[in-house]
């Protein structure tokens, strides 16, 4: 889901671009090109944000950072 997220904010951007370069001035279209830009950087930091929330909260219940984001499991 991280990589689609990637990829989904990276098409994003670059449809964003577009329509910013063709927006010939339009202060309506440059705005909206600017509002998804910034909600596509928006949605990234939110997914970088989840992988620092796991390793804080790996290192405070199981003193490991990286135990929730690859978790071991034990058994026969």
């Amino acid at each position: 889901m991280i990589v689609g997220a990637g990829i989904f904010a990276f098409i994003n951007i670059i449809v964003a671009g577009y329509g910013f370069l063709s927006a010939g001035g339009d202060s309506k279209k440059v705005e909206a090109a600017w509002n998804k830009i910034w909600q596509s950087l928006l949605g990234l930091a939110f997914v970088a944000g989840s992988f620092v929330l796991a390793a804080i909260f790996g290192w405070l219940i199981f003193k490991d950072p990286t135990a929730i984001l690859s978790p071991k499991i034990y058994g026969p």
